[in-house]
């Protein structure tokens, strides 16, 4: 495999074949928490990519949702992160919204990502220079908008800035449903389509810096230009609060930050 950034969109796509052969299949549940577990699917598509990354870069270290750290000394800075399926609650139920995110973290920064849909056949990948969706084999750019006004607001724990920010509270405020259309898609393949222009926003809590599921979306969206910050406004890279808020433009994050912002303090 040649450039890391071949390697992250054929890395994503393996991972996507194997959750679109077995979609629909029957298949066992690996229990991981109270709520929470992993499907053949999870466990089959995290072994093909991981195979594929340490074929090509026997040196790198990864860390994948289901195995956890696997290989690799650290000792050069190079880490991918894997998350083979996330929606694996709808994947389950069959639901045809996830997402099969890969992302390297050189030195602590995202270098090249991709999220991949298995069911359109669209990989979304940057290089952190630019942002594209590939179909066909052809890349187009991204290009976010707000003009759909739909805003995606996760709403699976943890949730550790409650009582400061609830996202139940932020739904139920009558100025976002004026202003915006909340919908909940439950994979972060969500976050890809606000750099790709399908959401103006997405709002989550959580610590998310580390985050395999979180990686490859907030690389796409502050490469496609996309407002990225915690949810109190400030430098997602930065927060110590944590929190994702990832808006189209400038004026999209300002009206959602001071909903936030209000809501919680009223």
């Amino acid at each position: 495999m040649g450039s890391d950034r071949e390697l992250v969109v054929a890395a994503a796509a393996a991972g996507a074949a194997v959750v679109r052969a077995r979609y629909g299949t029957e298949m066992g549940r690996v229990s991981k928490a109270a709520g929470d577990f992993a499907t053949a699917a999870d466990l089959e598509a995290e072994r093909v990519i991981v195979d594929m990354i340490r074929g090509a870069r026997p040196g790198d270290g990864v860390v994948g949702e289901e195995g956890g750290r696997q290989g690799g000394d650290r000792g050069n800075g190079r880490e991918w992160l894997v998350d083979p399926l996330c929606g694996t609650l709808n994947y389950a139920a069959r639901t045809m919204l996830v997402g099969v995110n890969v992302a390297l973290r050189v030195s602590g920064r995202t270098t090249v990502a991709a999220c991949a849909d298995p069911f359109s056949s669209e990989i979304f990948w940057t290089d952190q220079t630019h942002a594209w969706v590939r179909r066909d084999d052809r890349d187009e750019p991204l290009t976010p908008s707000p003009a759909s006004n739909l805003v995606d607001v996760n709403l699976d724990p943890p949730f550790p800035n409650d009582p400061a920010f609830r996202a139940v509270s932020l739904l139920a405020d009558r100025r976002f449903v004026r202003q915006f259309r909340p919908r909940v898609v439950s994979s972060t393949l969500a976050v890809a389509w606000v750099a790709a222009g399908r959401r103006a926003a997405y709002v989550t809590d959580g610590h998310l810096r580390d985050s395999v599921h979180f990686a490859a979306g907030i690389a796409l969206c502050e490469a496609a230009g996309c407002v990225v910050t915690d949810i109190f406004g400030e430098p997602f890279h930065a927060s110590s609060r944590g929190g994702l808020l990832a808006a189209a433009d400038a004026e999209t994050h300002a009206a959602l930050l001071t909903l936030i912002l209000t809501t919680h303090a009223e």
